[in-house]
């Protein structure tokens, strides 16, 4: 049956395929799972007495796990299509993987242990730790885009194939927080944050929501704000580029080692040459500015979409930037890691296309029937008539 996906024509589609499909399994993510972290954020702030808190964990209790499917078969894209970025982002990033880990780690904890005893002390040390297991990924993911835009300290051993970093794990995390990854960082918080208010000022009513709508507009304009700075930025820093791209580079079976790459070009000569791609960053700033106009006509609804599409705007708007490349190596560019030169076998992207048409669909569907089932308001009410089984 796969027979028919033999070709290099049909390589270098599925090459460019899977590179989209991986960027929509992080909009998804950002989405879905984003809105979660986006409220744990806001657990602190929005929600005064436990009462209160209560009812703002409750409205994503029953999803947060399972919109994190999102994440988990975004990571198993990754090793299926890219090993190459895999094996060389979980060897030299570890450290900065073990900080998202550690954070994540606070949020099956924190829903399932917070309600168990009730003593204020207890309960209010696990409001902070869902708050940090939130805030931290949130944060952390953009850090890892802003690094990924300006390349990381790596290079191959040409006989083993094995990446090698320049500087040890210890020094490589601390280095990763420079300015511009911070920035990148903001934009990631904010927009989430911005994207969990809206979906609590949906699920939510009276007090809740009333400081919901206080610090929406903050956690928009620390979105904005940073993507604008992100984007003043980028103008005048340097990118990367092929030089020897071609058919047989396009199609060449994966070896981090094939191509030449320049430095110099602006890092925004994807959207020089192709001016139509503005369109992109312009749907992130209208998607989250229209959002927030839409809560204000108390559209909650569509305002959570309009937020979704201004994500999918911003996130298109780095990976635009960034193509082809998929982790750039400053220290040693030609051996930068491109969608060319580290996807998978022809075999193995058409079979993971196969059952990303069958599964994906029905992903979306029990994800849309379970948010119908629990949809409405989560209220003080609702968890005083609820009290032992709601988180």
């Amino acid at each position: 049956m796969l027979d028919m996906f033999i070709g290099d024509s049909a390589y270098i589609f599925f090459k460019v395929l899977w590179w989209v499909l991986v960027g929509v399994l992080f909009v998804g993510f950002a989405t879905m799972d984003g809105h979660d972290m986006g409220v744990g954020s806001l657990l602190p702030f929005a929600g005064k007495t436990d009462e209160e808190r209560r009812a703002i964990i409750n409205t994503i209790g029953p999803h947060w796990d399972g919109n994190q499917v999102w994440f988990i078969t975004a990571g198993g894209a990754l090793f299926a299509a890219w090993q190459f970025v895999y094996a060389a982002a979980f060897s030299g990033l570890y450290l900065a993987l073990l900080a998202v880990l550690w954070c994540l780690f606070f949020r099956p904890t924190g829903f399932d242990y917070r309600s168990k005893i009730n003593d204020p002390s207890w309960r209010k040390m696990w409001d902070w730790a869902l708050f940090a297991g939130s805030f931290g990924p949130a944060l952390l993911f953009g850090v890892a885009f802003g690094n990924l835009l300006i390349g990381l300290p790596f290079h191959y051993d040409t006989d083993t194939l094995r990446p090698l970093f320049d500087k040890g794990p210890f020094f490589l995390f601390v280095t990763l927080l420079h300015p511009f990854a911070l920035i990148c960082g903001l934009v990631s918080a904010g927009m989430l944050v911005f994207h969990g208010s809206v979906f609590l000022a949906l699920r939510t009513e009276g007090d809740i929501q009333a400081r919901t709508l206080k610090i929406m507009p903050y956690a928009l304009g620390v979105a904005l704000g940073a993507f604008t700075l992100a984007g003043i930025w980028t103008f005048f820093r340097e990118g990367y580029a092929l030089q020897n791209a071609s058919a047989a580079l396009y199609a060449a079976a994966p070896d981090p080692t094939i191509q030449q790459v320049a430095r110099g070009v602006p890092l925004l000569h994807n959207y020089y040459s192709m001016p139509f791609l503005f369109l992109f960053p312009i749907l992130g700033y209208a998607g989250l500015i229209g959002a927030f106009v839409l809560v204000k006509a108390e559209k909650m609804f569509i305002a959570f979409w309009s937020s979704a599409v201004g994500m999918l705007g911003i996130i298109c708007t780095a990976g635009i930037a960034l193509f082809p490349f998929v982790m750039p190596s400053y220290s040693e560019p030609n051996h930068s890691l491109t969608l060319w030169n580290v996807t998978a076998s022809n075999y193995t992207l058409a079979l993971m296309t196969i059952v990303t048409v069958i599964a994906v669909p029905i992903l979306i569907t029990y994800t849309g029937w379970c948010y119908y089932l629990m949809r409405g308001k989560v209220t003080t009410d609702f968890i005083r008539k609820n009290d032992h089984s709601a988180y």
